[in-house]
């Protein structure tokens, strides 16, 4: 009999935010020092125990005076006061104003006996003490200083009382309050060293599968290993929701080593989230381990991607079981997990920002599910957004990073139409369109041009993708590789760049067979691959390497009179193809095959052999609406002005 847990009835999402919501995450109180406090939540209210400021003082420089010496005083009248004394802030005053009288002071000093308000000293000129009135009092009598004071004040003007910000007893911070630099310095007005704050969120993350290797350690790729996404991405998310993330070491699909695993972070932390193994297959074990050891409250979402989340409680410590898959995973959190930490910590909810934008493409898929579609942005020529899906499948990692929000695409809506408006959340309220977004070849020239511009986004999807983009009206610019004829492809493509592009530049590159140093196999050209029995790793059918390989065979076909298919066929490997312009030469390099389509320059930097076949041109082109921008332009500015330091060191690339 299976051992199979099947996913029954889904639970919608709204389902999944209760539940969530509910779990017992009380991280409780701290106490923490004013250098630690920024951006905490105070948990108890502070009350001030001493008056700020704790004596009356001045709130500008000038003269400190009784009001009623000013009255009537005007800058062509003014009224002469003798100076008997300064006073300057940090010092107390060791002298007092009397009636007549007034003594010079500085801003935050403290206020003089007698003296009940401050003349700015910008409505004040310095005078000779010969100038004073004669006084029957005798006040001012042996001053050697004196003052016009050219303007009247009224009492405890620019003077700021005792207790006037905060007076003793007064209720100055709330909890619940999170303490900014403004709240900080108050709380250091009062003279509080620290202060008591809701505790962070301790909230373990551990990832699952046997297949992981952290990053830094040396990947076995025939075991199928892959490097750990899920930990530090998930560990950093939890921090900017407020938690204090604790990551344990990475968990096997076992049962026993899963319980220790869970029942230790359960002991330490308020929240348990894990990565992988938690779909219904007899290998995860995730949600086996949570009945047992606890209480399954979940176990499926009705939502993609993110279907096989699980929530429940371990001893007295909440879970969460999130998907393996770095996207779903990622989506998951934002979407239900953060939101609970942030609420634990007593964080208000975080910052939204959404966007209105129109579909570039058309979005088919099959209803059911709630879908949160990662989708990226790009300013079209009019200034509008364009709304195109980012969606490369929940393992591809790089669809965090080239996604800058998500469509909340109903479960009753299978289709997305170009042009339709939608609405985007942003992943983040800083997040904008990149400053130039382009389609097409990846090249080692290209992306040190990339690197001379601000937030450029590169899809490096290959030549024929790039112009279907283009078509759409999508990218600002693509970059194209192959027998270009003015703005044609190869005749093999028939795909035209048309008139809405205009050319920008390029270069030409020498591409080939890159055979292991020393040519072992004695590899002279592409006749070779067809006659011998030599391993190939070929590049995929977007490539623009692959259209010209494509394009010299065929004098092989001629001269043989034979078609396509009895050439490919005969290379062994033809349909074994890597994406990336390095990936068959790393091939070789690692000894998995005889030869690998690429280029001389990769040859050089992998200290691996050559054998020349021909010359590629590679060409920039922008979409017509789009050349005023200005990355665009900047772009065209580097291909003109910096392309020479740009194929410096490079070998087999030349202007084109």
């Amino acid at each position: 009999m299976s051992d199979r847990k099947e996913f029954r009835d889904l639970a919608p999402p709204e389902r999944f935010h209760e539940v969530i919501d509910s779990l017992p995450i009380d991280p409780g109180t701290e106490r923490v020092g004013l250098a630690d406090a920024r951006g905490r939540v105070l948990a108890e209210r502070v009350d001030a125990t001493i008056d700020v400021p704790g004596f009356d003082r001045a709130a500008m420089d000038g003269y400190a005076a009784r009001a009623t010496d000013t009255f009537g005083a005007s800058e062509g009248d003014p009224n002469v006061l003798p100076v008997v004394g300064t006073v300057h802030a940090g010092a107390e005053p060791d002298v007092a104003v009397e009636a007549g009288e007034a003594v010079e002071i500085s801003t935050g000093a403290v206020m003089p006996e007698g003296a009940d308000a401050v003349v700015v000293v910008e409505r004040t000129t310095e005078r000779d003490p010969g100038d004073l009135p004669d006084r029957s009092d005798g006040a001012g009598e042996g001053t050697e200083r004196a003052v016009a004071v050219e303007t009247a004040v009224t009492p405890g003007e620019n003077v700021m009382l005792a207790g006037a910000d905060v007076a003793a007893g007064e209720r100055a911070l709330g909890p619940g309050e999170r303490l900014t630099a403004s709240e900080i310095g108050l709380l250091s007005a009062l003279g509080v060293d620290e202060v008591p704050v809701r505790a962070r969120p301790q909230v373990g993350v551990i990832s699952t599968g046997d297949e992981l290797v952290r990053p830094g350690e040396e990947l076995d790729h025939r075991a199928g290993q892959i490097h750990d996404v899920n930990t530090y991405a998930v560990a950093a998310g939890v921090e900017a929701a407020g938690g204090d993330p604790v990551v344990y070491p990475h968990v096997e699909d076992e049962t026993a080593e899963m319980a220790d695993a869970l029942t230790e972070a359960a002991a330490a932390c308020d929240l348990v989230l894990t990565s992988g193994s938690t779909s219904a297959s007899a290998v995860d074990v995730v949600y086996r381990v949570v009945e047992e050891r606890g209480e399954l409250l979940l176990h499926g979402v009705a939502i993609k991607p993110g279907k096989p989340t699980i929530v429940g409680r371990i001893d007295d410590a909440a879970y969460v079981g999130l998907p393996g898959y770095p996207v779903s995973a990622l989506s998951i959190f934002r979407t239900f997990v953060a939101p609970a930490i942030r609420s634990a910590a007593r964080l208000p909810p975080a910052e939204r920002a959404a966007l209105r934008g129109e579909m570039a493409l058309e979005e088919r898929y099959e209803a059911g599910r709630r879908r949160l579609l990662p989708v990226g942005l790009v300013t079209d020529g009019a200034g509008g957004t364009l709304v195109y899906p980012v969606d490369k499948g929940s393992g591809a990692t790089t669809s965090l990073t080239e996604a800058d929000g998500v469509v909340d695409v109903p479960a009753d809506t299978n289709y997305l139409a170009a042009g339709e408006a939608v609405t985007v959340d942003l992943f983040s309220p800083e997040t904008r369109p990149p400053s130039l977004f382009g389609v097409g070849e990846d090249d080692p020239v290209l992306s040190q041009l990339l690197d001379r511009l601000d937030r450029p986004r590169y899809l490096a999807r290959g030549t024929r993708p790039a112009l279907r983009w283009l078509r759409d009206g999508i990218p600002d610019v693509v970059v194209l590789a192959g027998p270009l004829e003015g703005k044609r492809i190869a005749a093999d493509t028939a795909d035209d760049v048309g008139e809405g592009a205009v050319e920008l530049g390029g270069w030409d590159r020498e591409w080939g067979v890159v055979v292991p140093a020393g040519n072992p196999q004695d590899v002279s050209g592409l006749a070779d691959l067809v006659d011998r029995d030599l391993s190939f790793v070929n590049r995929g059918t977007s490539s623009g390497l692959r259209t010209s390989i494509a394009s010299a065979l065929a004098a092989i076909m001629d001269e043989r009179g034979i078609d396509r298919h009895e050439v490919t066929d005969a290379i062994h490997g033809w349909d074994h193809s890597a994406r990336a312009f390095e990936s068959p030469a790393r091939s070789v390099a690692a000894g998995d095959v005889d030869a690998g389509l690429g280029l001389r320059a990769t040859a050089s930097k992998l200290d691996l052999g050559f054998v020349p076949v021909g010359t590629q041109q590679v060409r920039a082109f922008a979409a017509a609406d789009r050349t005023e921008k200005p990355a665009v332009a900047a772009l065209g500015e580097e291909l003109e002005t910096g392309l020479d330091d740009a194929l410096a060191g490079l070998d087999g690339f030349d202007p084109g």
